[in-house]
C-alpha cells in the first residue's frame, strides 16, 4: 500500500470507531477485510489511527471536523506535510481537497491552536480538564499535552531468572536494543526492536515481560518480603502479580471479579518460575492486599486513548462508586499491621487522594502510612498509590 492508501484505509477505520465502535474491534476488522494489507502496512494504519485518536481535538480543528477524513486532514497539517501530495484522488489515495479544506490548509496551524480553548488545543474532553487542571495545578497541560504521544515501550526485568545488565546483553542477540529506565531497577526502556519482544528468547524463556515502567514502580514501593502472604485483589492479567512474586519469596494470590481474565496467568507464572495462587475466594487474613482498581485509565490514554473518548461522567461516578466498595472489602482482609496499598493508573484527584480521604473518612482505625503520584511526564504512564495500616497497630 502506498502512504496515501494507507491514510485513506486509517480513515475509514476512524470512522468506524467515531460511531462508536471499540478501536481494537475496528482495527481488527479492516485486517480481516483486507488481507491484501501486509504487516507493515497494517503496523503503519494501526499509528495513524491511534495518533489521530490521541490528538482527537486538535487534528480535528486543523482539518475541519471530528471525521474520519478531517482527523487525518489534521494530522498531516500537525505534521507539516503537504496534504495536497496525499490527498490526490489518484489510486487509493484520498480525494482531493475541496475549497473549504484548502482554505484551512492555508491557516497557521500554531495560531489556530493558540486561539482554541485549552481542552481543544490539549486533548482534552471538556468535561475532564477543569478536573485535571484542579487535580495537577501548573501541571495540567504538560502532562495533557504528553498524552497526546506515543507511549514507551517498557519491559520489566524478572529477578529470579536474570538482572537488567545481562537481559539487555540477551536482548540485544535478538536486536532487541535495551537501556535502564530510573522509575525502577527492573525497567529496561526499548528504543530499537520492539516488535521483535514476542518472538525473542528472554520473553520467551521468562527473563522479560512488558510492563510500564511506573506501574514497576507502584510495585518496588510495596514492603514486600519473603514469607508473608500477598493478595492482588484486582489483578486483571496478572502483571502486577507476576511483578510481586519477581521481588520476594512469598504465597502470592491472584483474585479478580472477572475470572477469565486471569486465564493466561498460570502460563506465566510457569514461564517466570514463580508460583501464583489463582482464586475466586481470596482467604484472608493477608500482610498486604493491593487494590489496582478500575479506574478512568487516565494516566495511560496514550496507550489507550480511545478510553479518553468513550469515558463519560455518569461512567466515572460509576467508577467511582466501584473503587469505593473495593476499598472497604479489600480492608476485611488485611491482617492485622499489615498493609491495603491502594494504586489506579490516573492522574485524577477524585480517584487518588480524594478517594483515599473518602475511605478515611468512613474507616477513622485506618491511617494512611504514605502516597505516590507517578506522572506521564516522569516517563511511564501516570499512576497513584497509597499505603494504608490500622492505627495503632504493629506487625
Amino acid at each position: 500500500m502506498t502512504p496515501a492508501a494507507r491514510i485513506a484505509a486509517a480513515a475509514e477505520i476512524l470512522d468506524d470507531i467515531l460511531e462508536g465502535a471499540p478501536a481494537e474491534k475496528a482495527l481488527t476488522g479492516w485486517a480481516r477485510r483486507s488481507r491484501f494489507a501486509g504487516s507493515k502496512d497494517r503496523a503503519a494504519i494501526r499509528d495513524h489511527v491511534f495518533d489521530a485518536l490521541r490528538c482527537r481535538r486538535s487534528f480535528g480543528l486543523l482539518g475541519g471536523a471530528e471525521t474520519g477524513r478531517a482527523l487525518l486532514l489534521g494530522q498531516t497539517i500537525a505534521d507539516g506535510r503537504e496534504p495536497s501530495d496525499i490527498f490526490t484522488g489518484e489510486g487509493h489515495a484520498p480525494a482531493p481537497l475541496s475549497p473549504e479544506e484548502e482554505a484551512l490548509v492555508a491557516r497557521d496551524p500554531a495560531q489556530a491552536l493558540s486561539d482554541a480553548p485549552r481542552a481543544v488545543a490539549c486533548d482534552m474532553p471538556d468535561w475532564v480538564w477543569p478536573m485535571l487542571d484542579a487535580s495537577l495545578p501548573g501541571q495540567a497541560e504538560e502532562v495533557a499535552r504528553n498524552l497526546r504521544h506515543r507511549a514507551p515501550v517498557f519491559l520489566r526485568v524478572n529477578l529470579r531468572k536474570t538482572d537488567p545488565a545481562r537481559a539487555i546483553a540477551d536482548l540485544a542477540e535478538d536486536g532487541i536494543v535495551a537501556e535502564p529506565h530510573p522509575l525502577a531497577e527492573t525497567a529496561l526502556i526499548l528504543t530499537e526492536g520492539a516488535r521483535k519482544v514476542a518472538q525473542s528468547g528472554p520473553y520467551q524463556d521468562g527473563h522479560v515481560e512488558l510492563q510500564d515502567a511506573a506501574s514497576q514502580a507502584v510495585v518496588a514501593s510495596l514492603p514486600l518480603a519473603d514469607g508473608l502472604r500477598v493478595l492482588d485483589y484486582c489483578a486483571g492479567g496478572g502483571g502486577k502479580t507476576l511483578a510481586m512474586a519477581g521481588r520476594a519469596d512469598a504465597e502470592f494470590t491472584a483474585h479478580d471479579a472477572l475470572p477469565a481474565r486471569m486465564k493466561d496467568l498460570p502460563d506465566r507464572a510457569a514461564r517466570a518460575g514463580v508460583q501464583v495462587n489463582v482464586t475466586d475466594r481470596p482467604d484472608g487474613p493477608y500482610d498486604i492486599v493491593l487494590c489496582d482498581v478500575p479506574c478512568s485509565g487516565s494516566g495511560a490514554w496514550r496507550r489507550s486513548p480511545d478510553g479518553k473518548w468513550r469515558l463519560t461522567e455518569a461512567g466515572f461516578a460509576d467508577l467511582l462508586g466501584t473503587q469505593s466498595e473495593i476499598l472497604d472489602l479489600a480492608a476485611l482482609l488485611v491482617a492485622p499491621g499489615g498493609v491495603l496499598a491502594y494504586a489506579t493508573c490516573s492522574v485524577l484527584a477524585p480517584e487518588n487522594r480524594d478517594q483515599v480521604e473518602a475511605f478515611l473518612s468512613r474507616h477513622p482505625e485506618w491511617e494512611l502510612t504514605t502516597d505516590m503520584q507517578w506522572l506521564p511526564t516522569d516517563g511511564g504512564d501516570g499512576f497513584y498509590l497509597a499505603q494504608l495500616t490500622r492505627s495503632g497497630v504493629t506487625s
